[in-house]
């Protein structure tokens, strides 16, 4: 328990507006490995590689029970922070968004994000109804003693065409805000590229900002000049590493 706690807090001074913590996204126990033995501070799974890694697809397709499995082995090879990619939370109300995030921190993880697309009534649950879930979260990893980082994950930006993100700016800080008053300790916003409007999120959050890397985002230094405080990587890594093994075995096949 000690260790963990030492871990959280050390996790949670990383994100640092304007040097960013960066997490080259894992999915199971050898990964991990890799990641680490590349000087990772710390160690994120995704859930979309997760689950694509067992034959499932992203959206809590992935049985619970399997996940806190995959996470604890990646957490047995590892002597890194891990914080795991909760998705929803896997619950249907706050109680059963802060069991989940229970069984992750009793599993070692340090931290989780959870995101406010519903599978219930897509595309997004309302404001208050996220917060609230969030609070959930925010109970159950204090209850337990340890200052897991809740990464508040907004899929405003994500779910929408690129050429409407400026016009969306308002409402993904209003539940930004709504997201810290409910305890989250980061503010997640996938989807979002164009650096003007990166910067104008950072500037109105009152959370350190996390963004999700992809080719058509500035590079890490200009993201860190912008103040953004974590850097994802999301399904990237999986993709990558697929098609390596799919253009090797290929070429092995000839």
């Amino acid at each position: 328990m000690p260790d963990q706690v030492t871990k959280a807090q050390a996790f949670k001074a990383l994100h640092v507006p304007g040097d960013p913590i960066i997490l080259f996204n894992v999915w199971d126990a050898g990964t991990a490995k890799a990641v680490a033995a590349s000087g990772a501070k710390a160690l994120a799974t995704g859930s979309w590689s997760v689950a694509a890694a067992y034959g499932f697809e992203d959206g809590e397709h992935m049985p619970f029970d399997l996940a806190i499995a995959n996470l604890e082995r990646i957490i047995a090879a590892t002597d890194l922070p891990v914080t795991i990619d909760l998705e929803s939370g896997y619950g249907a109300n706050p109680d059963e968004v802060g069991a989940s995030v229970a069984r992750a921190v009793q599993s070692g993880a340090i931290g989780c994000n959870i995101e406010d697309s519903s599978r219930e009534t897509k595309p997004l649950r309302a404001v208050s109804e996220q917060a609230a879930r969030l609070k959930g979260a925010r109970h159950a990893a204090d209850k337990l003693g340890i200052p897991a980082f809740l990464n508040a994950r907004t899929d405003v930006f994500l779910i929408a065409p690129a050429d409407t993100h400026e016009g969306l700016v308002t409402e993904a800080l209003e539940r930004g805000r709504a997201y810290a008053d409910a305890g989250a300790d980061g503010f997640f916003v996938p989807g979002l590229v164009n650096e003007t409007l990166i910067a104008r999120v950072v500037e109105g959050s009152p959370l350190p900002v996390n963004v999700m890397f992809n080719a058509a985002m500035p590079p890490a230094a200009r993201l860190a000049e912008l103040g953004v405080a974590r850097i994802s990587h999301g399904p990237g890594p999986y993709r990558m590493m697929m098609k390596a093994l799919e253009n090797a075995a290929r070429e092995a096949l000839l």
